[in-house]
């Protein structure tokens, strides 16, 4: 197996992928699995503005014809030289698990294959096919921490010749987190903004990114977790009279749901009650919101976790990527959210 690290991809994305020719990227942070993507797609050299060098594809083209990947991949180039062929959105769907057990079990590939994929359980079908094959690189992408988070802030604000203060750094990685493309560009956004100011203070962060938490995400979270459309209502109307982007509630909710995923995992494994999870992992939580979230761990299967913590992470991307669609989107995403947890 070729799992890479989070904090080894960097290397290996210079040194070692050219030693692979299928990849797997996967996991929660799927601004971070499509950035990785995109990078090794880079580093593959094959032009990207060439239709003949290079194919994307969406998992559902694979439904009406189930021969198509390994058609591709195994085809040779018109010119010559290997074309890139580039998967999104799997998961474990019959027609790509029968096409990587295939490639995991024969000779080299003779194309290149980059597997967009969601966030994989341990033991899902994609990962006991790629984990023990030696000619697939894997690459899980999960949540930022902070010392990733630190770097992203560093690396963004130096290439505008900025610097930020202690107070200023610790309220951003506040408003940071969950995807790495949103991260990502709402500090490009706060580097614009204080562009040829030298420094970043804490007054800055307020000004273009602002706090959510100044009119409770938290109230629209609750009602979220509690199947509360009403209140759900009128939190996102609180959060739009104060000019707060509901991106940031958004994102709050999908740390949230993170979090609750992570809970229900620990529960599942270890055998555990409720109330001993919330002693640990949720030992932060308002004491307010406890019961709220306890309701929550008792009412949300792991299924079901994941699959809204899918909805809420795409959501955030593309509120990222149409940002004049913003509160429609991020809306109907908790409101779908919210008509769920109320079943």
């Amino acid at each position: 197996m070729a799992e890479i690290k989070s904090h080894e991809f960097d290397r290996f994305a210079e040194k070692g992928a050219e030693l692979y020719r299928i990849f797997v990227i996967y996991g929660p942070d799927r601004g971070l699995v499509s950035e990785r993507a995109a990078w090794l797609a880079r580093k593959t050299g094959v032009s990207q503005d060439d239709p003949f060098a290079m194919l994307k594809i969406d998992i559902s083209d694979l439904q009406g014809d189930p021969g198509k990947l390994l058609d591709e991949v195994n085809a040779l180039g018109l010119f010559g030289g290997s074309k890139l062929i580039w998967l999104r959105g799997a998961a474990n769907e019959k027609p790509l698990l029968d096409a990587m057990q295939v490639l995991a079990d024969g000779p080299a590939a003779a194309n290149i294959l980059i597997v967009e994929a969601g966030d994989l359980k341990k033991g899902s079908g994609l990962r006991k096919i790629a984990e023990p094959a030696k000619s697939i690189a894997i690459i899980p992408c999960y949540a930022d921490d902070i010392k990733a988070l630190n770097g992203l802030i560093d690396t963004e604000l130096a290439s505008e010749g900025l610097r930020i203060s202690s107070a200023a750094r610790q309220k951003l990685l506040d408003l940071l987190g969950g995807d790495r493309a949103a991260s990502r560009n709402e500090i490009r956004k706060l580097a614009l903004y204080c562009r040829g100011q030298g420094v970043i203070e804490e007054g800055h962060i307020e000004e273009i990114i602002g706090d959510a938490s100044s009119v409770s995400s938290d109230e629209a979270v609750d009602a979220v977790l509690s199947g509360d459309l009403p209140g759900l209502h009128r939190a996102i109307q609180k959060v739009l009279s104060s000019k707060t982007p509901v991106f940031l509630v958004l994102q709050s909710c999908l740390k949230q749901f993170q979090m609750l995923d992570l809970m229900k995992a620990e529960m599942e494994e270890k055998k555990l009650p409720v109330a001993q999870v919330m002693m640990t992992l949720g030992r932060n939580i308002h004491f307010r919101r406890k019961p709220i979230i306890e309701k929550a761990l008792r009412s949300w299967n792991s299924q079901a976790l994941s699959r809204e913590t899918e909805r809420l992470q795409a959501a955030v991307l593309t509120s990222r990527q149409k940002q004049s669609l913003e509160p429609s989107i991020a809306f109907h995403a908790l409101m779908a959210i919210t008509i769920q947890s109320s079943r």
